[in-house]
């Protein structure tokens, strides 16, 4: 139940995190290049929070459901603790590369 809870709650959070996305970053409010846009973005440490967070919401949200799925089928479903750590190192993983990504960005010069 509580995966099922962590994925509706990360559901809201990504249509939050989409929008913002979108409205920023491809519709900005004069005509520039989205290098602009996304380098002068990505190089404040704001945007770099918040696209931090939209990491971790992405990553909870596409491996809890792939969780989800695989423990519905029977016979993967004695397998849910080692698929729960599976996925927990591989969301570690991901978040850590990530993370090292959106903050190597400067900006531009």
């Amino acid at each position: 139940m509580k995966v099922f809870i962590l994925q509706r709650v990360s559901a809201v959070a990504l249509v939050i995190f989409m929008t913002l996305h979108m409205v920023v970053v491809h519709f900005p409010v004069r005509d520039l290049e989205f290098s602009e846009v996304f380098a002068n973005r990505m190089s404040q440490p704001v945007w770099q929070g918040m696209y931090i967070l939209f990491l971790l919401t992405v990553l909870v949200h596409g491996l809890a459901g792939a969780y989800m799925v695989l423990t519905d089928v029977g016979s993967v479903a004695k397998y849910k603790k080692s698929l729960a750590w599976v996925a927990i190192g591989l969301g570690v993983i991901y978040f850590i590369y990530g993370a090292m990504t959106i903050l190597s960005f400067r900006g531009i010069a």
